[in-house]
């Protein structure tokens, strides 16, 4: 049983002890967490695959930047589409909540459906996951920070900048972490 009080939306912000070429400075936004493990996707790492080419037509849907983010290292092939209805409280077809108006759309999704009903929309080949404990485990070992979702964060125009604002404003210990410097005496 999953003893962490991770729960979908929230984030999991990577301590610079985290250091496995994988989630250096991550930030990942839950997506589920019960006692069969956890899974999420990472908000701050683009993919270096064109949208387009891999989901055409999802591209002029997207959230600036319309790119494909890498959601994370298990089934790269696969992708999560993360958006939120143009209308508050709306649940248009093939999409399904998950947290503060943001939800899961499934791709197969016919476009002309898609189009005009999503204020923002992003797309994540591939996802996080970790098995029953696995989370907790790192959680306990200070690799992860949970900290709160905002809606901001998971379509940020610059993802690159996001997991040193969001420890920024956490205040007192976290926000020191966001001046961290793989150099030490730069730290």
């Amino acid at each position: 049983m999953t003893t962490s009080p991770i729960e979908p939306g929230l984030l999991l912000v990577s301590s610079p002890a985290l250091s496995d070429g994988v989630f250096d400075q991550a930030v990942v936004f839950v997506l589920d967490a019960d006692a069969s493990g956890a899974l999420g996707v990472r908000l701050d790492r683009l993919s270096g695959f064109d949208l387009e080419t891999a989901l055409p037509g999802w591209a002029a849907l997207a959230s600036f930047p319309a790119v494909l983010f890498d959601g994370g290292p298990v089934s790269p092939e696969g992708a999560i589409c993360l958006a939120a209805p143009l209308n508050d409280g709306e649940e248009p077809p093939g999409w399904r909540p998950l947290y503060g108006g943001i939800g899961l759309l499934h791709l197969d999704t016919p476009l002309e459906i898609a189009a005009g009903a999503y204020r923002d929309l992003r797309v994540f080949a591939g996802y996080a996951g970790w098995g029953p404990g696995q989370l907790d485990a790192e959680l306990d070992r200070g690799l992860w920070h949970a900290v709160s979702t905002r809606y901001s964060d998971v379509f940020d125009p610059d993802p690159s900048t996001l997991w040193r604002r969001v420890l920024r404003r956490q205040g007192g210990a976290l926000s020191l972490l966001a001046g961290w410097t793989a150099t030490p005496e730069l730290n």
